[in-house]
Order: C-alpha cells, then sequence, then structure tokens
C-alpha cells in the first residue's frame, strides 16, 4: 500500500477561498470582558468591633434600604460624624461600583457602591475639602434631576444644516415639539438614532445644535453606557457599546433620566440580601 500524507487542516477566517464574487465571511469578535458582582473586600469581625459607629450605620442603612420603593424620594444617611476609622470602615464595606455621574464643575462627586441603589455622594468646597459626605438610598442620586437641566433651552432654533445633513434637521424638530409638552409621568419618547439613516455630518450637527448639559451618567458593565444630559430640556444622549467600545445603540431620550441610568426595585432588593450578608460577615 502506497503511504500518503494528510495535508494540514486549517479553520478559521481566511483559510477558506474567497467567493468568486470576492465576498467574504465576516466573524463577530467574542466578548472580551464581562462585568460581574464581585464582593467587597470586608475587614475582619475584629477589626470592625473596633469601629461600632460605621457598624450601626450599616445597619441603618439596610433598614432604608428594606423599606426604600423606587419613585419615592431618596433616603439620606449622613457620613460626616462619623469617626475617620469608622468611614473607612463604611466606604470598605460598601465597595465601588459600576456607575459614576459626573457634574460640571467637579465640586459634586457621585459614585454607586457594589450595592444597586446605594450611592456615596461627596461634595467639596474651593479648597478641595470634603464639605458633605453621605450615603444615599434612591433609583438616582436626587442632584441628578436637581441639576441635569439647569438652565436648558425648553426649545432649540437650530442653525441652518451644512447640505450633506440628512435627517438632523427633522429629528431636531421631533425633540422641540415632545420636549415642550413633556410633563413628569409621561412615558419617555425614544428617538433611535441607530436605526434612522443618517450620516457623520448628522450627528455632528445634533452634537452641535444639542450642546452639552451638566450631567454625565457613566456605567461600565458588560460593555459601556454613557447618559449625558443635552442642552434641551429633559432631552439626554444615551450611547450603548460592547466590550470593544463599538457603538451599538444610539438614541435620544425626552424623559426625567433615562431607564438605562436607573437602579430598579429588583435591584433595590437583591442589594438589601447582599448588605445582609455583609453585616453578618462584620459582626
Amino acid at each position: 500500500m502506497q503511504s500518503f500524507e494528510i495535508p494540514g487542516l486549517t479553520r478559521g477566517p481566511g483559510s477558506q477561498p474567497v467567493e468568486p464574487d470576492g465576498a467574504e465571511l465576516a466573524y463577530l469578535s467574542l466578548p472580551k470582558t464581562m462585568g460581574t458582582y464581585v464582593p467587597p473586600a470586608l475587614p475582619e469581625a475584629e477589626d470592625a468591633q473596633s469601629c461600632p459607629d460605621g457598624v450601626r450605620l450599616l445597619e441603618r442603612l439596610l433598614v432604608q434600604l428594606e423599606s426604600y420603593r423606587v419613585l419615592e424620594p431618596s433616603r439620606v444617611v449622613d457620613l460626616m460624624a462619623l469617626p475617620e476609622p469608622d468611614r473607612t470602615l463604611v466606604a470598605q464595606a460598601l465597595g465601588e461600583g459600576e456607575v459614576s455621574i459626573r457634574f460640571s464643575g467637579g465640586a459634586l462627586r457621585v459614585q454607586e457602591t457594589r450595592l444597586a441603589g446605594l450611592w456615596h455622594v461627596q461634595a467639596s468646597d474651593g479648597q478641595g475639602r470634603v464639605v458633605r459626605d453621605e450615603i444615599e438610598v434612591a433609583e438616582i442620586p436626587t442632584a441628578v434631576r436637581d441639576d441635569a437641566f439647569k438652565g436648558a433651552a425648553r426649545s432649540l432654533d437650530p442653525a441652518t444644516p451644512p447640505e450633506e445633513v440628512l435627517t438632523a434637521r427633522s429629528v431636531l424638530a421631533e425633540l422641540n415639539e415632545r420636549a415642550a409638552s413633556w410633563r413628569l409621568g409621561d412615558l419617555p419618547h425614544v428617538v433611535n438614532l441607530t436605526l434612522l439613516p443618517h450620516s457623520e455630518a448628522d450627528l455632528a450637527y445634533l452634537d452641535a445644535q444639542l450642546g452639552q448639559g451638566p450631567v454625565t451618567i457613566l456605567s461600565r458593565g458588560y460593555g459601556n453606557c454613557r447618559v449625558s444630559a443635552t442642552g434641551l430640556l429633559n432631552c439626554w444622549w444615551v450611547q450603548h457599546f460592547n466590550s470593544d467600545d463599538k457603538l451599538i445603540l444610539n438614541t435620544l431620550e425626552v424623559v426625567d433620566v433615562p431607564a438605562a441610568a436607573l437602579a430598579a426595585q429588583e435591584d433595590i432588593e437583591d442589594s438589601s440580601g447582599r448588605l445582609s450578608e455583609i453585616l453578618e460577615a462584620v459582626r
């Protein structure tokens, strides 16, 4: 019998001949990372015993979480009166989560803890000294609704667009109409730019006309989400990116705060259970 060699087998993109029409298969890249809940590094129970005020504050937070319902006014627990070791204990027990909120001016810093619906809020004076330090139980901190549209226009009078702009002017007209009539409690009005025909010139024109508001919400998880207030009252620009940082959903939303930025009731209840576990570990 004559011996023969089996040629090496190759697989994957580039391993197969190109079709006669020049078409090639396009493969989606697999997700690189995925954000999951990671319990904060907790202090030893012996160390926690030396910080009784911090432990009691965590117990108060648990009571507030268990009774809180979304759409209710937020519950605030002040950290300023705590001794420094106790404040460190609270910060260590709650950890730092995926959502951060930026305010223009930089005097206010808001960071979600690892427990959804628990927000660490700090304000500084002109010298950078912390003058306000608290934990807020809320679907979104009160400052977001209070500050997002300070000075925002109730209606835009857009400039004449360049010739290459296709749909942006009609989008602005729609947003003007909806923003003027929207009231708290109304359903959000969403313009899905991903599904609309548009060019880079359209996006640039929309960005220039809508402007940038004082609040930006950034969420890091399975991909990223950026929620930015615009210069038009109650109008937000919401952008979702996949794990490769590619824009996969691009919307303009007329609403008080987009749902993508809010903690749901299920999140609050889940955080309540996790905080109970944390307390058991530090007691």
